[in-house]
């Protein structure tokens, strides 16, 4: 009888192991505690963009490390016709094609080297990934943090 109820108590505790480990995020989560999302920069008079330079937001280093789930837009920077394996994901659509970007801390490099199927791209994402407070420098911004993707999928809710 003992050891039955031992199997039984055994059982209960797999669903709680076999939990996904991946924490859903939102992009107010990027930011340090107690802080809120940069206001954009005034527009020149003359109209021209190009010259405004791109907010610089804090990280929140809490998150270094975390594997977490981020929903977003994907900015292709790498890959092929069919695939892409590196990308900025951003908080909303259209984001770093227009200028200035987001603020650093808005914007997420990521590699993804199993590659997102380039039919997927236009439409809202689910990345999963352990993400890191580590910016880098690319053509169409600078990135607040960083992730290596384990999973890229469309957005469901």
């Amino acid at each position: 009888m003992l050891r039955l109820m031992v199997m039984l108590a055994s059982l209960l505790v797999l669903p709680a192991q076999a939990a996904e480990p991946f924490k859903t995020l939102d992009w107010d989560a990027l930011l340090p505690p107690g802080q809120s999302v940069l206001p954009p920069p005034p527009v020149p008079h003359d109209g021209d963009m190009s010259s405004v330079p791109q907010p610089v937001g804090e990280v929140n280093q809490a998150l270094d490390g975390q594997e977490i789930r981020l929903p977003g837009f994907v900015v292709p920077l790498e890959g092929d016709a069919k695939k892409v394996t590196a990308f900025l994901l951003v908080p909303y659509f259209g984001a770093c094609i227009h200028v200035p970007p987001p603020p650093t801390n808005q914007v997420v490099y990521v590699s993804y080297p199993k590659g997102a199927p380039v039919d997927d791209l236009w439409d809202a994402i689910w990345v999963k990934g352990k993400i890191k407070t580590v910016s880098t420098s690319q053509d169409m911004a600078n990135t607040g943090y960083s992730m290596e993707a384990v999973e890229v999928a469309v957005y469901e809710e």
